[in-house]
């Protein structure tokens, strides 16, 4: 059976004492699950994060990291530095990454082959723009961002990815794909993964919706075959509505 996830993506929310005051609501309040629970604070709370969790079931990730192990690069953050503070967890290619700052799948994939060289775990986001969707290329945009940036890896390495399928237009938005949208895009990607590999990957990543999901909507999203849990933005600032999305897995 399929690892369940539930991430919480901080994004640029949440100073020293928020994120301490929210991780002991968190760790207070959340329920026994088998689902794993990660969230992903700011760089800069990344080792006090890992500190007050060490004896919690709360998984730390980082947002981002550089494709380089040292280096000229200002303002980057290197693998050897997250793991050094206890950080086994990335997320990248999130659609802020792409947009903002103009991550593409080359520049990804490096960072791809980096973080699984050391041997870290990957929260790997892509999706679609409104327009795209509009014009009826969702399927292809969301094919070609898989394979440019993932298909050339062992099948061993697999064991090491988490996919989250974010709808560009549904986040932050307020706008959600509908559960039926998430399954078919759901089953679309592991369907694609299957035709790249074989059953035995596309069954055993697990693939994480991205899209404005909330306590009211969560149950049912999760409740699709497909979907094995969520990547949440919003919802994951406030305790109660993270703990309801727990809850709802």
């Amino acid at each position: 059976m399929r690892t369940q996830i539930v991430a919480g993506n901080w994004k640029m929310n949440k100073n020293l004492d928020e994120t301490e005051i929210l991780l002991s609501e968190l760790s207070a309040k959340l329920p026994d699950s088998t689902a794993e629970v990660i969230v992903a604070p700011t760089f800069v709370n990344l080792a006090s994060t890992v500190r007050q969790l060490q004896n919690s079931v709360i998984q730390v990730a980082a947002q981002n990291m550089h494709f380089a192990e040292n280096g000229a690069y200002t303002g980057e953050i290197s693998a050897d530095m997250l793991l050094n503070i206890g950080v086994e967890i990335v997320i990248l290619g999130h659609s802020e990454r792409r947009a903002y700052f103009g991550e593409d799948d080359a520049l990804l994939a490096k960072k791809v082959n980096t973080a699984l060289d050391k041997n870290m775990r990957i929260i790997f986001c892509f999706g679609e723009e409104l327009e795209e969707r509009k014009s009826g290329n969702h399927f292809s945009v969301v094919e070609s961002q898989l394979k440019n940036a993932l298909f050339h890896l062992d099948q061993s390495q697999w064991n090491n990815i988490i996919l989250a399928y974010e709808p560009v237009w549904a986040i932050g938005t307020g706008e959600t794909a509908s559960p039926e949208q998430a399954q078919e895009m759901h089953a679309f990607i592991r369907k694609t993964i299957k035709d790249a590999y074989n059953d035995e990957v596309a069954e055993g990543v697990a693939i994480l919706y991205g899209g404005s999901v909330k306590p009211n909507n969560a149950a049912e999203i999760f409740s699709k075959p497909d979907v094995d849990g969520g990547l949440i933005g919003g919802a994951s600032l406030k305790c109660d509505d993270f703990t309801a999305i727990v809850e709802a897995i």
